[in-house]
C-alpha cells in the first residue's frame, strides 16, 4: 500500500489499484481494503465499502474511463 493506491494480488499477478481512479479506497482503512472477496473468476468485492472491481478494468483501465465516488451520490 502506498499513498497513491494499493496492490491486489490475483493468481500470482499483481495489479495496482490507484486511489485517483478508485477514490472510495482513499478513505478506507487498511482492514477494509484487506477485506476483499473474490466473487467470480474476474470480479472482486469489498463488502464494507460496497465497491466492486472487475479484473478487466485493472488490466485495461483505458476501457473503463469512468470512476465512482460515493460523495457524488
Amino acid at each position: 500500500m502506498t499513498v497513491h493506491g494499493f496492490w491486489l494480488l490475483v493468481d500470482d499477478r499483481e495489479y495496482f489499484v490507484p486511489f485517483d481512479e478508485y477514490p472510495v479506497f482513499r478513505r478506507a482503512t487498511v482492514a477494509q481494503i484487506y477485506a476483499v472477496k473474490r466473487i467470480g473468476p474476474d470480479q472482486f468485492h469489498w463488502p464494507e465499502l460496497d465497491a466492486d472491481i472487475e479484473l478487466d478494468a485493472l488490466e485495461h483501465p483505458d476501457r473503463f474511463p469512468l470512476k465512482f465516488d460515493a460523495r457524488d451520490s
